[in-house]
């Protein structure tokens, strides 16, 4: 009779939607940070005896729309984030009742603009990048805007390959896509007449102006998985593709990187920032799951140890450009002591 009662109270809790308890953490977000979460999980597991997390590339800002749902434990414990959480989605957090998140950087990662190694090798400055991405673009000295007209590379200049612009890419929704229009195309498009002014005077015109990617064609969308931009690319060598380092890193056989502004992507000039497209890599946890789900402060401790995160850890192997001494120590103690991060220190 009791096993009858149970039965039927869980069958009851599983109609009403009450989340049930789960032994595993369930991580989702950036592709580009997918690879190393992946290689901590598997680390965690083997060290703790503890379920494997499952881990989930859904892209920065579809990993900050899920992980921001709500603070229910069928809800996502953690989001990777191949760029700083917005100030947006921290208040959207706050809104559906995740009061407190816990931000860890990693360390730093470039986007690359490759192609095949059969193909041209590329120069470019991020003015041309602009040119040959952006959805409008300055027609004469004033910055009028105009549709982009620009269907080769050589009417972006005349030193470039004459070839169609092919450029595979990722989604809106991917933070190597917001990352590319923060360090790219807008750096490229303020070298023009009069768009430093627009940024003061209309920062949402200067933004439509500066990142609306070209939908022509053009540009292709191809998905969250940089993966199969690589295995495009080793089918057509005339497209260029952009992906994080760690997939160049891992590719080298078959790809080859444009220089961006004479800088070309390495593990030195990502980790000085001399590379122009350098950005930082994050994880963020909800603090509230803590407890709830066993293993995310095991968790939380293995992707900040020396072993994953130094110069010769098992990170590096995979790509990830290591942090300086003082700010690997900050993310440990972050993690330790599941220091929240304020939406007023967001953007």
């Amino acid at each position: 009779m009791k096993q009858l009662t149970l039965a039927v109270a869980m069958g009851l809790l599983a109609a009403t939607g009450v989340a049930q308890a789960r032994d595993n953490i369930e991580i989702v977000g950036s592709s580009t940070v997918y690879p190393f979460s992946t290689a901590v999980a598997e680390q965690f597991a083997k060290k703790t005896g503890m379920a494997a997390p499952k881990v989930e590339s859904t892209g920065t800002g579809g990993g900050m729309k899920l992980f921001c749902a709500g603070a229910g434990i069928d809800t996502p414990d953690i989001t990777n984030a191949s760029r700083r959480m917005k100030k947006k989605e921290m208040e959207d957090c706050l809104k559906n009742g995740v009061n407190e998140v816990t931000e860890i950087k990693v360390g730093f990662d470039g986007i690359a603009v490759g192609n095949h190694k059969s193909a041209q090798p590329i120069k470019l400055s991020r003015r041309e990048l602009y040119l040959a991405l952006a959805k409008d673009v300055p027609a004469d000295p004033n910055g009028e805007l105009i549709p982009n007209p620009y269907t080769t590379w050589k009417q972006v200049n005349p030193e470039l390959a004459d070839i169609k612009i092919e450029v595979m890419g990722p989604p809106p929704t991917s933070g190597t896509r917001d990352a590319l229009a923060e360090l790219g195309m807008e750096k490229g498009c303020n070298l023009f007449k009069g768009m430093p002014e627009l940024k003061k005077k209309d920062e949402k015109a200067h933004k439509a102006a500066c990142t609306a990617v070209r939908e022509d064609g053009h540009y292709i969308e191809s998905g969250e998985n940089d993966n199969l931009i690589v295995q495009k690319l080793q089918a057509n060598p005339n497209a260029v593709g952009i992906f994080g380092y760690s997939f160049y890193d891992q590719n080298r056989d078959s790809l080859q990187a444009a220089t961006i502004d004479g800088k070309e992507i390495s593990y030195e000039n990502i980790s000085s920032g001399k590379y122009p497209l350098s950005r930082p890599l994050f994880f963020y946890v909800k603090n509230s799951h803590v407890g709830q789900v066993p293993g995310i402060k095991e968790f939380m401790a293995e992707f900040t140890s020396e072993e994953a995160l130094s110069a010769d850890g098992y990170l590096a192997d995979k790509g990830l450009v290591a942090l300086p001494a003082n700010e690997k120590a900050a993310s440990a103690t972050a993690a330790a002591s599941m220091a929240t991060v304020a939406a007023s220190v967001l953007k």
